[in-house]
């Protein structure tokens, strides 16, 4: 199995962020904005809170251009320019990027390219676009033109050809909206593909790096509201149990998946592993300990990307205990059945989240043109 370089151990534990650290949990900040890069708030977090790396959406970027002032100049240069919505948009993001990966670079270098990660999403209109999705995401790749970055590609069925695609062009992805075991198998496998074209093309793959997204706590509110449905009385002990157990079998898969030969040859040529992301991990329900999804979800290899919430909450009264995914995959197999067992399918719940998932994407997206467009043409 790759190691992964020990970054956090010179500067000793950061409370429950730190322990999560040196557990061989990546802690990421699902958040950016312009004024948290250059008031130096990123740096903070880097420095106070164990953060290694950034994850971007088109929420996070139409809630951070509510921040006129941060944006101004360039807005002007765009309005002068005749850019439009999509134009600026892509302009604006960038730019963001481009400097969150110059603060995470130290991270990106100590880390030998392992974290210090700032990722970019592909237009999520394009979720169901193999061509076009591969296009853009090269056409990211190249304008941006950082070594820690990261494209987000949907793990969508027609996304799937374009991770391994973008992958053999040695190109880094993070794979995000994934939420069944699955589907997530058939990332894995859209990964390795690549990393292998990628060596028969006599590129360097030890250069190339992935994460594998796989989303949390919307599991959870699809399978509560199907359990209240079916008449299921929380005093049986279903309700907020089936994400967890969901990832943590998730998690087993990833490990299945380096205990092959095929992986162990790649691993040969140099090959990094894909390591699985936790994402969605802020709570939802609020009778639920507000870091269920962070101290619920501990192993090795693992990243978790945390809004800020979440991850302040973690830093104020997280509890690091002694188990680790690998002990609680028996328990959550079992979890899954009994849910099975009471009239829950996994699978639709995981097929209807997906496509839930691109739509709230794309409509971010829409909201997101919406707001660059007016704040453009105000400066025409």
């Amino acid at each position: 199995m790759t190691t992964v370089p020990d970054i956090h151990a010179a500067d000793g534990p950061l409370s429950a962020l730190g322990d999560l650290s040196a557990a061989g949990v990546s802690v990421w900040l699902d958040d950016l904005s312009r004024s948290r890069i250059r008031t130096g708030d990123l740096q903070r977090l880097i420095d106070t809170r164990d953060v290694v790396g950034v994850t971007t959406n088109p929420s996070i970027f139409d809630a951070a251009l509510t921040d006129g002032a941060a944006y101004a100049e360039q807005l002007d240069e765009l309005a002068a320019a005749g850019a439009s919505a999509a134009d600026a948009v892509r302009r604006l993001t960038s730019v963001d990027v481009a400097e969150a990966a110059e603060v995470l670079r130290p991270i990106y270098e100590r880390s030998n390219g392992v974290d210090g990660r700032v990722s970019i999403e592909v237009d999520p209109f394009l979720a169901h676009d193999t061509e076009a999705t591969l296009s853009q995401a090269r056409e990211l790749w190249h304008d941006i033109a950082r070594p820690n970055l990261m494209i987000k590609i949907p793990g969508t069925a027609e996304g799937l050809p374009a991770i391994a695609d973008a992958t053999a062009a040695g190109i880094s992805v993070n794979v995000t909206l994934i939420f069944g075991v699955d589907r997530y198998r058939e990332v894995i496998n859209a990964y390795l593909a690549g990393l292998e074209r990628a060596h028969a093309d006599g590129i360097d793959i030890s250069g190339i790096h992935s994460v594998a997204s796989f989303f949390v706590s919307r599991v959870d509110v699809e399978v509560n509201r199907r359990l209240d449905a079916l008449g299921v009385s929380h005093d049986e002990g279903l309700h907020n149990t089936a994400a967890l157990a969901n990832a943590r079998v998730a998690y087993q898969a990833f490990l299945d998946s380096l205990d092959t030969e095929r992986w162990r040859t790649l691993v040969r040529r140099g090959a990094n592993l894909q390591r699985p992301l936790w994402a969605s991990t802020g709570v939802k329900d609020p009778t639920l300990p507000d870091t269920t999804y962070v101290t619920g979800l501990i192993a090795e290899h693992t990243v978790n990307t945390m809004p800020e919430k979440t991850l302040e909450a973690t830093f104020d009264h997280g509890i690091v205990g002694d188990e680790r995914i690998p002990d609680q995959v028996e328990a959550a197999v079992a979890q899954l059945d009994h849910l099975a067992e009471v009239g829950i399918d996994l699978h639709d719940v995981t097929t209807v989240l997906e496509a839930e998932g691109v739509t709230k994407f794309t409509d971010a997206w829409t909201h997101l043109l919406t707001t660059v467009e007016t704040a453009v043409k105000e400066r025409r």
